[in-house]
């Protein structure tokens, strides 16, 4: 029972100061440029009709998936093309994005650079070759005329079809809101679920200080203790930190409002409501960070499994399985995937293909909207990832000599 909670502990104090604490600067910085600019962002990418593959894999290659999810209303009003909805998703690397980016960063600069290549290229593909909506939704049509999305005719980006006044994106999921209504007022919930998302942002800004300080220092080992010395602060801002954030993801957000959570706006109305998004937004990927940390922690404890082991016999299949991983929707099995690859479980070639053909929470508002686009869309974005991820796995060693476990990873 000690090695769990010693396994336990640790997981929910790392997860947040070498993960959550990143995520919250990331999300918050995307969001205030919205707010600032007042949308002008998206305006910009409407506006520039050839560039829009290139610009929506920019944007999926943004940490996390608010850039990706910005992308996915736009084109189901029809003003950004089928093969930028592809580079866009191809691009993202979801909350994975901060697993590597913290714990191997030289690992993220190549994978990530890879997938930005492999998105524009193979999203302008789809666009020129008539690969999206042109050929796809004219079978829907056929087959259910009503379930048209009323997105782009693409063929070099032109040839715009209105967006069909049928969809209402921004109600799409109103079971999971807690904006507006009466839950919101609480004589005493109300006002404990604002001061703990004060306290939150002092424990990520805490969490973030010594989070650069742990990486400055060469990612060392920290013990579990509580004081004032640098151990003992990183122990109980990263219990805090956690704590805080599974309170906000559970309780608080019915008082508060959840921050459209996994449905970025275009723009924001207050500064406190941008704060009060990054917040949520990384609640939610601190749930799923630490949720991640402790079942692969427990996993080996329970089974005494080798990863690395067994990752070394797969062989080619290695790139294979992480393809398939990224069909799943969400971020979730990413994280795990991430944390895996980190801890020197898999080899980089699977996890560049991961990083291809994940899509990230994005995929959800598309799934909502117009189901037949959203299954097209991880199609096409699986399809390069393996083709990726095997080339990889011949090149990346034998030719390049690079290691293919553990490349990149800090300590």
């Amino acid at each position: 029972m000690n090695e769990y909670l010693d396994v336990t502990l640790a997981s929910l104090r790392d997860g947040y100061v070498q993960v959550s604490a990143f995520v919250a600067v990331t999300v918050l910085l995307f969001g205030l440029i919205q707010y600032r600019t007042g949308g002008a962002l998206v305006a910009k990418i409407e506006e520039n009709e050839r560039l829009q593959p290139v610009f929506g894999a920019l944007m999926g290659l943004t940490p996390g998936c608010g850039g990706a999810i910005v992308m996915m209303p736009l084109y189901i009003r029809g003003t950004v093309s089928f093969g930028t909805v592809v580079a866009t998703l191809i691009a993202t690397a979801g909350d994975a994005a901060f697993v590597i980016l913290v714990l191997a960063p030289e690992a993220a600069l190549y994978a990530y650079g890879i997938a930005f290549v492999t998105a524009v290229v193979f999203g302008y593909l789809v666009d020129t070759v008539g690969l999206g909506v042109s050929r796809v939704d004219a079978a829907v049509a056929k087959l259910d005329p009503a379930t048209t999305d009323g997105g782009t005719a693409v063929v070099g980006g032109g040839n715009r079809l209105g967006p069909n006044p049928g969809h209402d994106y921004d109600g799409a999921n109103p079971a999971h809101s807690h904006e507006h209504g009466p839950d919101r007022e609480n004589a005493i919930l109300t006002p404990v679920s604002h001061a703990a998302h004060a306290l939150w942002w002092v424990a990520a800004t805490m969490g973030l200080v010594l989070g650069v300080t742990y990486l400055v220092r060469g990612a060392p080992d920290v013990a579990m203790e509580y004081g004032v010395s640098f151990d003992g602060l990183f122990t109980i801002f990263g219990l805090l930190g956690t704590t805080l954030s599974f309170y906000l993801y559970f309780v608080g957000r019915h008082y508060i409002g959840e921050g459209s959570v996994g449905r970025a706006r275009e723009s924001f109305e207050s500064a406190y409501e941008t704060f009060q998004h990054a917040a949520m937004e990384t609640s939610f990927v601190t749930v799923w960070v630490i949720g991640a940390y402790l079942l692969y922690e427990y996993f080996l404890i329970v089974t005494g499994a080798d990863i690395a082991a067994a990752a070394q016999t797969a062989g080619v299949l290695a790139p294979i399985a992480g393809a398939a991983v990224g069909l799943i929707p969400g971020c979730g099995p990413q994280i795990v995937l991430s944390g895996v690859y980190a801890n020197g479980g898999i080899p980089f070639s699977a996890l560049t293909a991961n990083a291809i053909s994940q899509d990230g929470d994005a995929l959800f508002p598309l799934i909502a909207i117009d189901k037949k686009a959203a299954i097209v869309a991880s199609i096409y974005t699986t399809i390069p990832a393996i083709v990726v991820g095997v080339a990889l796995h011949f090149i990346w060693g034998p030719v390049l000599g690079m290691p293919s476990f553990g490349f990149g990873v800090l300590g």
